[in-house]
């Protein structure tokens, strides 16, 4: 079963942390939002592999966009 990252706030993707096929921890670090100057990490939801990076750095994002797709494991 697949899970979505979906920006929690609005701003600029300032860093993707991780690589398609990769396996993440849950509270791991995906990507990073630059808001108003501040960077605010995003964290995966639960344990997964990565499936899909759906974001680029300089991306801007709104709330609730999908940013990663992951598979569970």
């Amino acid at each position: 079963m697949a899970f979505t990252l979906e920006a929690h706030m609005p701003g600029l993707v300032a860093r993707v942390t991780c690589e398609i096929g990769q396996e993440v921890e849950e509270n791991q670090e995906l990507v990073v939002l630059n808001c108003m100057k501040t960077e605010i990490s995003c964290l995966s939801p639960k344990a997964g592999k990565v499936k899909e990076i759906l974001v680029a750095e300089w991306d801007e994002m709104d709330v609730g966009v999908p940013m990663i797709i992951l598979d569970e494991i």
